[in-house]
């Protein structure tokens, strides 16, 4: 006999600008723990305690993609401004 197994996945896109991806590094920055320790100290576990290990993995993603993409941005933008008459 064969059992069948279903399962279901999400993924989505979120266009951020700038602005936001600048606002996302600089909040992973802290680092996971001392953001965890912090929240749910002021803010309570109720919400995003469900949520931590979908939160471990956005921090880990952010700080694996987004420093080299803003990195690059402000190299571009400093090789423009050297190039300007």
């Amino acid at each position: 006999m064969s059992v069948v197994k279903s399962q279901v996945t999400l993924s989505g896109v979120v266009k951020v600008n700038e602005a936001e991806l600048r606002a996302l590094d600089a909040l992973v920055g802290y680092g996971v723990k001392p953001f965890l320790a912090v929240f749910y100290e002021k803010m309570g576990r109720h919400y995003l305690e469900p949520h931590e290990a979908g939160l471990r993995s956005l921090f880990e993603t952010i700080r694996a993609q987004v420093p080299n993409q803003l990195a690059q941005v402000d190299m571009a933008r400093k090789f423009l401004k050297d190039q300007a008459p």
